[in-house]
């Protein structure tokens, strides 16, 4: 199915949340805080007004497909890991790394959920560790490349010469960073952070305490699904 190819999808999703957002946004009253997970943010970003529609959705095909040929180049994968805590996951990533290959986590999900990401060779060799040290399952994932690892530094060099020649303007409401999981108020911020984003890890858990701690108090999923709400 051509619109589940990574250049394809990331496009359809941004439209999608923006059209949910759109729709709802006179009723949702004032948005103290946004955040988007991955591709995510970007929809977040489009919310607020950071960046136009129009060059988001071009942004983000270019995004997918830079990723894509990123995967191509050097095959990748990642993993679900569930039941052990964030620290145990980094030991088992760095345990990896030393024996069979790149390995890093990629997406701290939720107390007890991290995906791991890196080459074939690393990314399975953890997946045995993070079972023989007390995880629940593991679960290989579906995707075309090692995503929120260094394997991608060839697309986030091209992605920042590109990110570089869009318009971003200061957002309406603070967007949380997945990579800092702190609030992003200023359009040069919100640039750099979807630059490293390619290649640094999802502070995605860290990202709803803060949230949280900041003194929201109700949160409203508008992408496809309801992965997050279950996160």
């Amino acid at each position: 199915n051509d619109l589940v190819l990574t250049k394809n999808a990331q496009p359809a999703m941004l439209v999608h949340s923006t059209a949910v957002y759109r729709v709802i946004q006179s009723r949702l009253g004032e948005v103290a805080l946004a955040a988007g997970h991955s591709l995510g943010e970007f929809s977040a970003h489009v919310a607020a007004g950071t960046l136009d529609f129009a060059a988001a959705v071009l942004t983000v095909r270019l995004r997918g497909q830079l990723m894509y040929a990123a995967g191509i180049e050097r095959l990748g994968t990642m993993a679900a890991v569930i039941g052990l805590d964030d620290a145990a996951v980094v030991s088992v990533c760095e345990r990896a790394e030393k024996e069979a290959g790149v390995c890093v986590p990629a997406n701290f999900n939720a107390a007890g959920q991290v995906v791991i990401s890196g080459d074939l060779a690393g990314v399975d060799r953890a997946m045995e560790l993070a079972m023989e040290v007390g995880a629940k399952r593991v679960v290989r994932l579906s995707v075309s490349g090692a995503f929120h690892s260094r394997l991608m530094a060839p697309a986030a060099v091209e992605f920042e010469t590109w990110l570089e020649r869009q318009s971003f303007y200061d957002p309406a409401f603070p967007i949380i960073g997945n990579v800092t999981a702190e609030p992003v108020s200023t359009g040069d911020a919100a640039r750099a952070l979807l630059v490293r984003q390619l290649t640094r890890p999802v502070l995605w858990a860290a990202s709803v305490l803060n949230m949280a701690k900041s003194g929201v108090d109700r949160f409203l999923e508008i992408g496809p699904g309801s992965v997050l709400r279950g996160l």
